[in-house]
């Protein structure tokens, strides 16, 4: 009680909404944040190998933004987590949708054979070391940017490669034409030393650049706070030598400092991260259990929360605060699970361990926020989230891809884009491509909630043969109560109950337009298309209002779900292969709200 006391008399972050995900579905019954655009910017596949993209468990991206591109760090081992050599990829982007293949930055390091961890039995026998890193970029005073990682050591099974007995950590250079510098080490763990390792310590480098990179880096408490799960227990850099996972901050007005942790714990800090007020303590009301949660001040003067609001990795979700204590929404960012196509040793599903853009390492020309994370410990995403946040329209949809006010269309909209089934706006309108077997491509808008509303779109199908358009009205919580499907035989049906219901027929590369009119208290719609006979159909599921439209390349998904066994041990068939491209042009979309 005297502790509960104590911390109600502190500022705290808190989570004051009502919102809560529902964990029995992907997107978890949350309204998305308006606009937002999910691109994945590296997808796994074994096929690829001698490549990178080739080992399948990769994990743990940074984000950072400097010199006007965006750059991208994860970890990556060869089939699970923790498992076999470790190493860490770089990608870069100039817009954030077109990203770079991914290059080695720290290449796989060889354990010394003979080393034994104290306490230990296991020995080192050509082993590698396994990389880990909860602070992946650093912009320096100089303005040069610099990439981290740490060497841990796993010997034998359940070993803790974050046990303060791994290698150390290290730094590079990423130069402005692309070129990196040596690899050094700027930290090591207390068995290792210049003698025995492979990359120099720091303090040999010539580069005065680099020397004063590591000093900051070094006496910045707050930068040291990120690497107390990988460094020596006594570590005398590291502030708070406790077992608090996956550090993060972001700056108040009044100076303090907001910690988070993973679990959502959070303190602050009036000295720079020197000393904490209390708890670290669970932020009252926020759910989050053992993935990341990322904190930062938005261009707008606001602040955002994203993280998984659930005992699970999914959904992706938001909250935004005004003064960076309390918050009081929960939006979606990113709903999708994509299939695992490939099994590893923790590989957990759903879109997670998400990070953005750390205070000194640079703010996007855009002005909004971008977050990184990894979709089933498999592959590399980014979101742009726009700033200010919106959850909500009130003015009906006008949108035409083939007008010069195409992109400020395509800013509203929210889209999920693979790299084998993208969503892009090109000369034909809003584009939706679809090679993947195991995914698809996505793109919604929000219109006024209604519940009586005409709906009129233009699209051309570029095939009949193959390929499949789901077309989608919904409601706020993403329920469904209508839905209209181009098949791969021709064929325009609508959902009717258990059935499907023939409304004509399509041909490929010719235009559509398909005019939907709705009214939810009678629950019927109609829908014409082109110039043809009206057809009056039944809601296949009831909603008291709907509020936004989607378009999709793929039936609905439902697995996995909150009782699907956590490790999956298994490749899926075909993992490695494509289908035959289907593209679909979306030419327009209007709203009448009634």
């Amino acid at each position: 009680m005297a502790t509960s006391n104590v911390v109600s008399a502190q500022d705290t972050v808190r989570y004051v909404g009502s919102t809560l995900a529902n964990v029995d579905y992907h997107h978890g019954q949350l309204s998305p944040a308006m606009g937002v655009h999910n691109i994945q910017t590296m997808r796994a596949n074994r096929a690829d190998a001698p490549k990178p993209t080739a080992w399948t468990y990769n994990h743990a991206p940074m984000l950072a933004y400097w010199n006007n591109k965006f750059y991208l760090e994860y970890l990556s081992n060869p089939v699970g987590e923790h498992e076999g050599a470790g190493q860490t990829l770089l990608q870069s982007s100039s817009n954030g949708y077109e990203w770079t293949e991914p290059v080695i930055i720290f290449p796989p390091y060889k354990v010394p054979d003979g080393f034994v961890k104290p306490g230990k039995k296991d020995t080192a026998h050509n082993n590698f070391a396994v990389m880990h890193q909860r602070f992946g970029f650093y912009v320096s005073k100089a303005n040069r940017l610099y990439a981290l990682g740490f060497y841990g050591i796993v010997l034998g099974a359940k070993d803790d490669p974050n046990d303060g007995n791994g290698i150390g950590r290290v730094i590079r250079e990423i130069k402005a034409d692309g070129s990196f510098g040596p690899i050094y080490f700027l930290r090591y763990n207390h068995a290792f030393n210049a003698q025995n390792t492979t990359y120099p310590f720091y303090k040999s480098s010539g580069d005065k650049a680099l020397l004063a990179a590591c000093e900051e880096i070094l006496a910045t408490p707050l930068l040291m706070m990120q690497t107390v799960e990988e460094a020596d227990r006594n570590d005398p850099l590291i502030p708070l030598q406790k077992d608090f996972k996956a550090f993060n901050y972001y700056h108040l007005p009044n100076g303090h400092v907001v910690g988070l942790w993973k679990y959502a714990l959070t303190s602050i800090s009036k000295d720079e991260g020197k000393t904490w007020q209390y708890g670290p303590l669970r932020a009252p009301g926020f759910i989050n259990a053992n993935a990341k949660i990322w904190g930062q001040r938005t261009s707008d003067g606001n602040y955002a929360t994203v993280y998984n609001p659930a005992e699970f990795r999914w959904p992706l979700a938001m909250s935004v605060s005004k003064d960076g204590l309390n918050y009081s929404n929960l939006l979606l960012v990113n709903g999708e699970i994509t299939s695992m196509r490939y099994g590893g040793a923790y590989k957990s599903y759903g879109p997670q361990y998400v990070r953005g853009i750390q205070e000194m390492n640079g703010k996007p020309a855009d002005g909004n926020m971008w977050v990184t994370y990894s979709m089933n410990k498999e592959d590399m995403w980014v979101s742009k989230i726009p700033v200010p946040v919106e959850d909500k329209t009130n003015s009906d949809v006008q949108d035409d891809f083939t007008s010069n006010e195409a992109i400020t269309a395509w800013n509203k909209w929210n889209i999920y884009s693979p790299l084998w089934c993208t969503v892009a706006l090109g000369k034909n309108g809003l584009t939706l491509h679809d090679s993947d077997p195991f995914d698809y491509a996505k793109a919604e808008r929000l219109f006024p909630v209604s519940k009586q509303v005409n709906i009129d779109v233009s699209l051309t199908p570029v095939q009949q043969q193959h390929g499949d358009l789901y077309v989608e009205v919904l409601d706020s919580k993403g329920t469904a109560t209508l839905r209209l499907i181009l098949d791969s035989a021709g064929n325009v049906l609508t959902k009717q109950g258990y059935r499907n219901k023939s409304l004509g027929k399509y041909r490929a590369g010719e235009k559509l337009h398909i005019r939907i009119e709705l009214n939810t208290a009678t629950r019927f719609y109609s829908v014409t298309i082109n110039d043809g006979k009206p057809s009056l159909n039944v809601f296949f599921q009831p909603v008291n209002a709907v509020q936004r439209i989607v378009f999709r390349t793929g039936e609905v998904r439902r697995f996995p779900n909150a009782d699907t066994p956590t490790d999956q041990d298994y490749d899926l068939p075909n993992a490695n292969g494509k289908v035959k491209e289907a593209v679909y042009f979306i030419h327009s979309v209007k709203t009448n709200s009634l």
